[in-house]
């Protein structure tokens, strides 16, 4: 898509060398979404590749991914034997279902910031407890996280200007066991339900509800609970009109399907 209401694009040097933010921009990374459609109220780019930083780094600490890291980048990734929820990665970046070029240009922290309810590196970073970290237009910065980031479709806590940096998983969240599901309409369709479960060594276990809701939903238990209180659980904590309705599932279906994937999770976690 030619964006012909563009009359400059900005290339910073660093994140302190932002140009002052004003009515009409938009940050570009992958710009996979930004030049998918029409950005008629879009009127100068501030392309953040140029910033140079490290797709990834990996520490005691845990993984820390910057917001401009591709899927494909993350998918590449070479995580520590022990951190038994790596796999949640590969198939979180393969749940986008976009082609190779895709995979190469879409980032980690556009996905985010799209808050779309099919967001599958919503899914991954909110149910590995991850942490934004932010910085706005006056070069303040402060910590979300990603729970409290996404609100709903295309909405987000960002304030205007603000930039997302990066994102921290810590590596208590990926050494839990983990769980992975997904449904869609059809074979490659966007996700309908994507659910990912994680058990804590202590027994802790945690369900995360993305893409049949229209914000990412968390349950936490002290153990596995049976499937009588998952179910209970599920329906106290999504009311109806948290399920999102498009033409890739009506809430009533996807309702279904999530209480049929978390019951999965609970099986499988529970052995």
């Amino acid at each position: 898509m030619d964006l012909d209401t563009i009359a400059s694009v900005v290339v910073p040097p660093s994140a302190d060398a932002l140009p002052p933010w004003q009515a009409g921009d938009a940050f570009l990374a992958g710009g996979t979404w930004l030049f998918s459609e029409p950005q008629p109220d879009t009127r100068r780019l501030i392309d953040l590749c140029g910033l140079g930083w490290p797709a990834a780094e990996i520490s005691a600490a845990g993984l820390s991914l910057a917001a401009t890291c591709t899927l494909a980048a993350l998918d590449r990734l070479d995580l520590p034997p022990d951190w038994r929820a790596a796999p949640l990665v590969g198939q979180c970046c393969r749940a986008l279902l976009g082609s190779f070029k895709i995979q190469n240009r879409a980032t980690v922290g556009g996905n985010l910031c799209l808050a779309l309810p099919a967001g599958p590196m919503i899914a991954l970073t909110a149910a590995l407890d991850g942490t934004c970290r932010l910085q706005g237009p006056d070069g303040g910065r402060r910590n979300l996280p990603v729970l409290d980031l996404v609100r709903g479709p295309q909405e987000t806590a960002l304030r205007p200007g603000e930039l997302l940096l990066a994102i921290d998983l810590p590596a208590a969240a990926l050494r839990r066991r983990s769980a992975f599901r997904r449904a869609s309409l059809c074979p490659n369709g966007r996700s309908g339900a994507l659910l990912i479960g994680t058990r804590d060594p202590d027994g802790a276990l945690a369900l995360t509800v993305t893409a049949s809701t229209r914000r990412p939903v968390r349950l936490a238990f002290p153990e596995p609970p049976d499937g009588r209180t998952l179910r209970a659980a599920l329906a106290a904590a999504i009311p109806d009109e948290v399920w999102y309705d498009d033409v890739h599932g009506a809430p009533d279906w996807r309702r279904h399907v999530t209480h049929a994937l978390a019951e999965e999770i609970r099986a499988e976690l529970s052995r």
